[in-house]
C-alpha cells in the first residue's frame, strides 16, 4: 500500500487528442492528485474526465502560455510537498508508482527526471560539460548506473519536483514559449547547488509530438513551422542567457547559414516541406538574435 497524498502532478494540454490524454491518465495511480491546465479558454471533454477521474481537477489559461507558463500556472496551484510535470503524450510505466514511493521520503533532491521505456539511447539528463556528458552518455547506453545518478539537466517531459526545496513561485522563464525551458531551470538550480538526480527505474513510454492535436487542414505543417522557429529561438536565448550573446552568437552563427542555403536549395527544387523547415528556422534564430520575443504563434496556436 502507497500512500500518494504528497504528490500532485500537473499535466499542461492544448487541444490534446482525448485517447491520448485518457491514456496518459489511466496510468497515474488514483491516489494522486492530477490537475490538468489547458493552455486555452476552454478544455472540450471536461465533463468526460472530470466524471471518470475522482482525484482530477481542470483550469483553462484562457490563452496559450506554452510549457513553462503553463506548468508555472499549474504548480502555483499545488498544495502538496512533491509534484510532477507530466506531458500529455506520456505513459507511466506500470511499475512507476512503486518506484516512485521511496523517492518521496528523500529530503535531500530537487529534481529527478525520468527515462524512456521506448528510446534507450535517448538521453533524459546529462551534464553541461561536454567531457562529462560524453562519459555519462558511455554509462547511460551501458546502463552501469545507481538508481539515482547525480546530473546537470533533464529532459522536460516527466520531471518530479520537491517544491519543500524550490521556493520559487514561478520555476520556468516565461520568455520561452517551447524547448529549452528546463535546461535554463537546471542551470539556475545548479548555480544554486541544488540536487538534480535522473532515476533508471523511473519509466515512461513518450509518444512524442502528441501534446496538441487538430483534425484541420494544415494543422501539421503549421505544428512543424512552430517548432522550428521555436527551437532555434529558444536555442539561441539559452545560450544567450547563460553563457552571453559573444558565445551564443558565434555556436549558433554556422546554423543560420545551413539553414538560409538549405531554404534556398529547397526552394529551387520545390521541396515545400523542407523549405518550410529551414525557412522557419532562419527566421525564429534571426528575431532571437535580434533581441526580438518569442512570439510567433501561427495559425492555431493562440
Amino acid at each position: 500500500m502507497y500512500n500518494f497524498n504528497n504528490l500532485t502532478i500537473v499535466i499542461v494540454t492544448f487541444l490534446t487528442d482525448k485517447k491520448t490524454l485518457l491514456n496518459c491518465l489511466n496510468s497515474i495511480d488514483n491516489k494522486v492528485k492530477v490537475i490538468i491546465v489547458e493552455n486555452s479558454s476552454k478544455f472540450k471533454d471536461r465533463h468526460f474526465f472530470i466524471n471518470k477521474f475522482s482525484n482530477l481537477q481542470i483550469f483553462c489559461t484562457g490563452k496559450n502560455l506554452g510549457y513553462g507558463g503553463g506548468n508555472n500556472y499549474g504548480l502555483q496551484k499545488v498544495k502538496t510537498d512533491y509534484g510532477m510535470i507530466l506531458n500529455p503524450d506520456t505513459i507511466l510505466d506500470k511499475s512507476f508508482f512503486r518506484n516512485i514511493n521511496p523517492l518521496l521520503n528523500n529530503k535531500s533532491f530537487s529534481l529527478i527526471g525520468c527515462e524512456l521505456i521506448d528510446n534507450s539511447t535517448y538521453m533524459t539528463g546529462g551534464f553541461f560539460n561536454e567531457k562529462k556528458n560524453e562519459t555519462f552518455r558511455r554509462e547511460f547506453l551501458t546502463n552501469e548506473r545507481k538508481n539515482l545518478t547525480k546530473v546537470d539537466w533533464i529532459a522536460g517531459c516527466s520531471i518530479l519536483l520537491n517544491l519543500r526545496k524550490i521556493k520559487k513561485k514561478k520555476i520556468f522563464d516565461e520568455n520561452f514559449f517551447l524547448y529549452f525551458e528546463e535546461f535554463d531551470f537546471c542551470q539556475l538550480l545548479k548555480k544554486e547547488n541544488h540536487q538534480v538526480y535522473i532515476s533508471k527505474s523511473l519509466k515512461i513510454h513518450h509518444l512524442g509530438f502528441k501534446s496538441s492535436t487538430l483534425k484541420v487542414n494544415d494543422f501539421k505543417a503549421e505544428a512543424e513551422k512552430l517548432r522550428n522557429w521555436h527551437y532555434m529561438w529558444s536555442q539561441f536565448y539559452y545560450y544567450k542567457k547563460n553563457y552571453g550573446f559573444i558565445s551564443a552568437f558565434f555556436k549558433l552563427i554556422g546554423k543560420l547559414f545551413k539553414s538560409l542555403s538549405k531554404t534556398f536549395i529547397y526552394q529551387i527544387i520545390f521541396d515545400q516541406r523542407n523549405k518550410n523547415k529551414y525557412l522557419y528556422r532562419s527566421l525564429g534564430l534571426i528575431s532571437s538574435m535580434f533581441g526580438f520575443k518569442s512570439s510567433y504563434r501561427g495559425k492555431f496556436f493562440n
